[in-house]
């Protein structure tokens, strides 16, 4: 027979402690991405930005310095970022459901924030508003822009453009190699990669097979 195991209630209490006491001593927000903007680094770890990032820090915002001068933190309205504005001409944005404010913070300009997301840019997004609530990542960067109420329902309306079929796949290795060895001994000039079409122009009856026949019949010759 088993022996039970004995609970020890002032070890389980003590790791419980410990856990808390680990929990309260973490940096906050606002400590964890405090910045110096003269020397451009972060004073509790020491480390500096990007190069490419002073820039946006000296011209743009945080998502929680626009928030925190807005009413009801901006839940309700829409948020988009910069880069997505620049590098691609579908529009994607954050509508802010909930806020968490750190209110230890000078500004309160550090906190969580929740909200509905349309991302049009990625490919495991299919361009719809997702109905779920999520975390906003990246509340940390400059480059976070409200999107004006006048051109809201613009980007709400907007319908990306479906994506063209796929018409040609490439090879499988093997048989790639193969074809391209077969054109470097024929001589052949051709510098196109070879792709295998997914939907044929022939129909497959029995004339398409029996000229084939005919053809590769021609090409071999006849038996002497």
């Amino acid at each position: 027979m088993a022996k039970k195991k004995r609970l020890r209630l002032i070890a389980e209490m003590a790791r419980k402690v410990r856990a808390y006491r680990e929990l309260k001593s973490r940096p906050r927000e606002s400590q964890k991405y405090a910045l110096d903007h003269e020397t451009m680094r972060r004073p509790l770890t020491g480390k500096m930005l990007p190069v490419l990032a002073w820039q946006d820090v000296r011209r743009e915002s945080r998502l929680f310095s626009l928030l925190a001068g807005m009413r009801l933190f901006g839940v309700g309205r829409m948020f988009t970022r910069k880069s997505w504005l620049e590098d691609h001409n579908e529009p994607s944005f954050w509508q802010i459901t909930k806020v968490k404010v750190d209110y230890t913070a000078e500004n309160m300009d550090h906190g969580k924030a929740w909200g509905q997301i349309l991302l049009i840019i990625f490919f495991f997004f299919s361009g719809k508003k997702e109905s779920e609530m999520k975390e906003v990542d990246k509340v940390m960067y400059h480059d976070w822009r409200l999107i004006p109420k006048h051109m809201e329902q613009q980007f709400k309306d907007f319908e990306p453009l479906p994506e063209p079929p796929v018409r040609y796949v490439p090879y499988p290795p093997l048989l790639r190699a193969m074809m391209l060895a077969h054109r470097k001994t024929g001589g052949s000039t051709v510098l196109d990669e070879p792709a295998l079409p997914l939907q044929r122009d022939v129909v497959l009856n029995k004339d398409y097979f029996r000229r084939q026949e005919q053809e590769r019949r021609s090409k071999e010759g006849t038996a002497v």
